[in-house]
């Protein structure tokens, strides 16, 4: 049986930072622990600043951001500490996280850049042509004893 790690809350440059310990993979379990403690933080004890220590961390679940930009939007102000680079590419951190001192990162509410999705060959679809809207009509489709079968 894996031996749990102990959450701590420490201060670090006025800010309260919430270390999770050495885990590398976060799952929904470490995501509602997280909402806990920001809300014993933010909501009933007053802390404007926030950290996230990020460290150890490779894989994070998928609403952790939304979460973040959440507490974002209620006035805390929110920073990760230490991501690795796999953390730091993702899209999500690339838009609105922006670095604020050597290893800290803070969420921004708004984007910092656009998403650019693919890869490669870059197309301008300002300059495709721009095709005539579809007309809805009945089309027969396969022909029964009854007789012929109509769709859209």
């Amino acid at each position: 049986m894996a031996r749990r790690q102990q959450m701590t809350i420490e201060n670090r440059n006025s800010y309260k930072v919430i270390c999770l310990g050495p885990m590398e993979i976060w799952d929904g379990s470490n995501l509602a622990l997280l909402r806990e403690t920001l809300a014993q933080l933010v909501e009933r004890d007053g802390v404007t600043r926030v950290g996230v220590d990020m460290s150890y961390v490779k894989y994070i679940p998928s609403g952790f951001f939304g979460m973040l930009f959440d507490w974002c939007e209620q006035g805390a102000s929110i920073c990760l500490d230490d991501p690795c680079e796999r953390v730091r590419q993702m899209i999500w951190f690339r838009q609105f996280l922006v670095p604020i001192s050597e290893g800290r990162f803070r969420l921004e509410p708004d984007a910092l850049e656009p998403v650019i999705m693919g890869g490669g060959d870059e197309s301008d679809w300002a300059d495709a042509p721009e095709m005539p809207p579809e007309v809805p009509q009945l089309v027969p489709t396969v022909a029964t004893a009854q007789g012929p079968l109509l769709g859209l």
